[in-house]
């Protein structure tokens, strides 16, 4: 009665064997490249696949994109500059039987012919190229490498120069040219704001009565950040040439502001929406320093054109400015 317990036992494994030999299951992002004696009987799946056992083998593909990141190389620009380079590339398998039967692993692979073809095309564009063709380098990458795994049957849909590290020595150049830029910049501009000045204040001097020269001169000092000395001559515009100008009291307004003095601003921008109710700016000052727009004077209507009247001679049409 042993012996026979014995014999189903075995014979139950053996039928287990068989049926985990025969019986596989593909999910629905996988391929069965299915082998009979050795030799490619072809692709099955998704689904419940049935196998002949011990004779025919299956080995399972993921069709699945692939992110794979490209190690960090060392690249030698075509101008001698060394720079640290990694990417990223995105592929898939379209043929099965071509990625097991050509290759013995298409994912190492892939990551190889990306890292040889990375040097390679960098390697051949300048710096400038680098920094600036970053999509035309891209595309590049991407047919060349496609082109080499295609016998795979791996499409490589994207590759991406994900970033470029400069020596230390090169960003510390990099940064000290554009200091250097940047301060002859500056100094350009100073210098052209000191001309003006001189050139201003001289017209002032020998026109005192015109208060045009005095104004512009308002301006170059709050553009160039000195609302003191603006307020200053324009209190003398005001007190001494010509206290009807809307656009005198409105640049004081500015230059109060700016020296943080909101109520004083206000008043000025109250009294330039007086003389001038169509000054826009101003009243988005007045707006931004909080006085509701119901308290503003209303905006002007203007005469816009004239046309035909019902009972005779000509009506005119208004605008708000």
């Amino acid at each position: 009665m042993s012996g026979v317990g014995v014999a189903v036992l075995v014979i139950i494994l053996f039928l287990l064997v068989v049926l985990s030999a025969a019986i596989k299951v593909v999910k629905e992002y996988e391929r069965g490249v299915v082998f009979r004696l050795g030799r490619l009987v072809g692709t099955r799946g998704p689904g419940l696949i049935l196998l002949i056992p011990f004779i025919e083998r299956m080995v399972k593909v993921d069709l699945r994109t692939v992110t794979m990141d490209v190690p960090a190389q060392e690249v030698i620009t075509r101008d001698n500059v060394t720079v640290r380079v990694n990417a990223v590339a995105y592929f898939r398998v379209l043929d099965p039987n071509a990625a097991v039967v050509n290759v013995a692993d298409y994912i190492r692979a892939t990551s190889q012919i990306a890292q040889t073809t990375l040097r390679s095309v960098l390697g051949q564009s300048v710096l400038d190229e680098l920094l600036s063709e970053r999509d035309k380098i891209n595309q590049e990458l991407q047919r060349i490498i496609d082109e080499q795994t295609e016998p795979w049957g791996v499409k490589v849909s994207i590759v991406e120069v994900k970033d470029v590290e400069l020596p230390q020595s090169m960003q510390r150049a990099m940064a000290r040219q554009a200091s250097v830029r940047g301060g002859r910049r500056e100094g350009e501009a100073g210098r052209a704001a000191v001309e003006a000045e001189r050139l201003l204040r001289g017209v002032f001097e020998l026109f005192p009565d015109n208060p045009l020269p005095a104004f512009r001169l308002a301006e170059l000092y709050v553009r160039t950040g000195r609302p003191a000395e603006a307020v200053e001559l324009l209190d003398d515009i005001v007190e001494r040439l010509d206290p009807t100008l809307a656009d005198v009291y409105a640049l004081r307004g500015r230059a109060r502001e700016a020296l943080r003095e909101p109520e004083a601003a206000r008043q000025d921008y109250l009294r330039a929406l007086s003389l001038d109710p169509s000054l826009g700016e101003v009243r988005e000052a007045l707006r931004r320093l909080g006085v509701p727009e119901e308290s503003l004077p209303p905006v002007p209507m203007s005469p816009r054109s004239v046309r035909p009247a019902g009972g005779g001679g000509w009506e005119t049409l208004w605008y708000r400015r």
